[in-house]
């Protein structure tokens, strides 16, 4: 048991800067992000012995993050809108993209949870849309309607993005 929770442990410390940059940008909030960080290695600390021993336990864990993430909007669906105002990165940026983060970071928060998954795990982890429906839990053909319909409403959001989203698209 010793053994396992160390690699655990370390595992939490390896992946945590990761998985909570991806959780910001899901709940655009720094403290709800560390929350669901949190709340994820909570779920599966009780399966870490088999994670690890069916192999990499890093695909497992981001799709309790996703799931969890969520599960926390079905709950809560109180915050329409999210202000990212005065909120800092949560890595620093290079000064010639700021401007580009801050408008991507303010429409992405006036997504909807499923449609800013897809696009978080589609171009900010850039996974496939097959990886990205068995992480979602979903049909590829949702993925593809999520992204599509995702974008096109960033497009609304956020014409000065425009050139960005071609290029993506």
């Amino acid at each position: 048991m010793d053994v396992e929770w160390r690699s655990f442990e370390a595992y939490v410390r390896g992946r945590t800067v990761a998985l909570s940059r991806i959780a910001y940008l899901l709940t655009g909030d720094h403290h709800l992000a560390e929350d669901l960080v949190q709340q994820t290695f909570l779920s599966v600390a009780g399966r870490w012995q088999r994670l690890v021993t069916e192999g990499d336990p890093d695909p497992y864990v981001r799709r309790v993050l996703y799931h969890q993430h969520v599960s926390w909007w079905r709950r809560a669906r109180r915050i329409t809108h999210v202000s990212l105002a005065g909120v800092d990165p949560p890595a620093p940026d290079r000064a010639d993209q700021v401007g580009v983060t801050v408008a991507v970071q303010r429409a992405l928060a006036r997504l909807g949870p499923r449609q800013r998954a897809a696009l978080v795990l589609r171009y900010f982890e850039d996974l496939t849309e097959v990886e990205t429906a068995a992480v979602l839990g979903c049909r590829v053909g949702t993925v593809k309607s999520q992204v599509r319909d995702g974008l096109a409403r960033l497009r609304v959001l956020a014409p000065e993005l425009a050139e960005l989203l071609e290029v993506r698209s």
